[in-house]
């Protein structure tokens, strides 16, 4: 099965990838006589090469077996697709696709629509012991619980609606990891990545069920059959978490691969075709991290202003409950705090797990370029590193959200900063109302008093 160079077009939209780098074989022909060395080793790294340049990545057979990447985290999707949130599939060999009228997508309908059944039971529910309490904290604890159900209504808009942008995403990596082998002459590996994601997959369900559960048992009204309509929303938010860090932890390890490969070829032979070999890699990669962020754009847009929305009201909340009765904790102020955490948490994983992976898709390439020694190369090859010099400056490593947000430590910042002025606003509020209680308290306690 052969993908058609169009897919790649597509999603690459990069036009000196599109000739999958032949071009570049061309100008190292008869290599040895150019350098003028008669080296064995170098003689035999260019037969070499010139073997590896015969793979095309737009054969899906060749991006099969070099997908390691895939292999890994396959488990990932197929519990993505098991809740229903994002019906891909790996249709052919290295290629993964969406189409609305797959299994995968019925199976997505079906389970939507059993599951909103029980969420709108469990949502009427919900609402109707919001409308009947008169505690602020136990009023609080509905609010979040009706927002927590919020999640389930927008996996039609943030999952279905950007799968086939995350297929093609999905597939980038098989065709980069061809391109990788091909330049380097080594495939592509991922350690540890395969038992992280069992962890985190087990990790997700377990803290889903523990999460819920716990509050069933400390909350009165939150009865256990409530949390039904929970543990997938719960869970697809852990999962969601996961599912960013593992993307990128592929970016920071093919970053420190590509690096370190580099380093060592140029240490042996440092030539303009080697050079210009690594600049078109490394724009491939520096594509898929932006192919990262607008793939997932909607999705994780969603999530950022749902964590958003959840701490402010957690810690108003907790905030208001020490205002009115001091620091005399109970459970459900401790479950506040721990909604804050949780929330904080995961958002902390999305903006810190961005920032790492962005700084190591430069930083390694770049120290290398600057490394070399101008006066002991030729003409081509110093105008090929002021090239990829300028290619770092020009695609600078920055995970967008389709230019919404750019997702890095600064967003974590900007967030706090955002959520202090807005419970700033909501404890001024507050206290108002306090301070317009009081005199008409004082003055019902006095005409009390004169009465007896």
């Amino acid at each position: 099965m052969v993908i058609k160079d169009s897919d790649f077009d597509e999603s690459l939209n990069y036009a000196l990838l599109r000739g999958d780098m032949g071009a570049i074989w061309d100008t190292t022909k008869d290599q040895r006589l150019m350098n003028g060395t008669m080296n064995p080793e170098l003689i035999q790294r260019s037969k070499e090469r010139a073997i590896r340049a015969q793979l095309n990545s737009a054969d899906g057979d060749t991006a099969e077996t070099h997908d390691q990447f895939y292999r890994d985290h396959k488990l990932l999707l197929v519990l993505f697709r098991a809740l229903a949130v994002m019906p891909i599939l790996r249709s052919s060999p290295g290629r993964i696709t969406f189409n609305w009228r797959s299994w995968a997508s019925i199976y997505a309908y079906c389970f939507y629509f059993l599951s909103t059944i029980v969420v709108l039971v469990v949502g009427y529910e919900r609402i109707k012991v919001l409308q009947e309490t008169k505690k602020f904290d136990e009023y609080i604890y509905g609010v979040l619980f009706v927002i927590f159900l919020v999640p389930h209504f927008w996996i039609p808009f943030v999952g279905w609606g950007v799968a086939k942008h995350v297929a093609v995403y999905k597939t980038m990596w098989g065709a980069f990891q061809v391109r990788y082998y091909r330049v380097t002459g080594t495939n592509l590996q991922f350690p540890h990545l395969k038992v992280l994601i069992v962890i985190f997959s087990i990790g997700c369900l377990i803290c889903a069920i523990v999460f819920l559960l716990s509050l069933s048992f400390l909350l009165e009204g939150f009865l256990l059959w409530h949390t039904t309509a929970y543990y997938h929303i719960i869970t697809t938010l852990n999962m969601s978490s996961a599912l960013w860090y593992i993307n990128c932890r592929g970016i920071r390890v093919a970053s420190s691969s590509l690096s370190d490969r580099f380093r060592k070829d140029v240490a042996i032979e440092c030539t303009a075709a080697i050079i210009s070999q690594y600049r078109f890699l490394w724009l491939n990669l520096s594509e898929m991290l932006q192919a990262l962020g607008n793939a997932y754009a909607r999705t994780y847009s969603t999530y950022c202003l749902f964590m958003f929305v959840n701490i402010t009201i957690a810690i108003y909340g907790a905030l208001s409950e020490v205002i009115d009765h001091g620091f005399q904790f109970s459970f459900k102020e401790i479950g506040l705090i721990v909604d804050t955490v949780y929330c904080s948490t995961l958002l902390f994983i999305f903006c810190d797990c961005s920032h790492n992976a962005t700084l190591q898709v430069a930083q390694g390439v770049q120290d290398t370029l600057l490394s070399i020694n101008l006066l002991k190369v030729d003409l081509p090859t110093q105008k090929e590193i002021d090239l990829f010099i300028q290619a770092i400056e020009m695609n600078p490593a920055i995970v967008s959200l389709k230019g919404y947000a750019e997702v890095n430590r600064e967003l974590l910042t900007s967030s706090i900063a955002t959520i202090a002025i807005y419970l700033v606003v909501l404890l001024q509020f507050k206290l108002s109302l306090i301070s317009q209680q009081m005199p008409v308290d004082l003055l019902e306690n006095l005409q009390k008093a004169h009465a007896h």
